[in-house]
């Protein structure tokens, strides 16, 4: 078992030790999405949500989550992240009725291991924070696919979807 990383002499799991790393820029950026009904659409443009601006609380709430990504994933290692910044976007459809917020994240580090899950826990806390937002207007959004679209920075190299 020992060419396994996540995994010590007896099989059982373990933190990968990155002290051998070399300490370099990385970054990586994911996205998420959410489809909402038009009324949710509505609030959400017009700031008219009951629990308060769902896009600032929603940003909040993935800043927090990257920050705190090795408290929720176990094998993560803690991170001193150098910047995270979330942005929503909208793609509309009015023909068929589609309203979805686009969601993106990009986290930042000076260290020695990547950023992936953290960018990927910003995205993910921002659709889940939306849904939690706008449940009491309608309960059937769909949180969409969560990616990882770029990172760059490791010894792994860059990766671009």
């Amino acid at each position: 078992m020992s060419k396994l990383t996540h995994f010590n002499e007896q099989g059982r799991a373990k933190m990968v030790d990155v002290s051998h790393k070399e300490e370099t820029v990385r970054v990586a950026i994911a996205k998420s999405s959410i489809i909402v009904n038009e009324e949710i659409y509505n609030q959400i443009a017009e700031g008219t949500n009951k629990k308060g601006d769902v896009f600032a609380v929603a940003q909040i709430a993935a800043v927090m989550a990257a920050k705190n990504t090795a408290t929720i994933i176990p094998m993560c290692h803690p991170l001193p992240l150098t910047g995270i910044d979330v942005q929503f976007d909208w793609f509309i459809d009015r023909e068929t009725n589609h309203f979805e917020i686009l969601i993106q994240s990009e986290v930042k580090t000076k260290g020695f291991t990547g950023v992936e899950m953290e960018a990927l826990t910003a995205a993910s806390a921002a659709a889940l924070t939306i849904y939690d937002m706008c449940k009491a207007v309608g309960k059937e959004m769909i949180i969409g696919q969560t990616m990882l679209m770029k990172k760059t920075g490791g010894k792994n190299g860059d990766y671009e979807r």
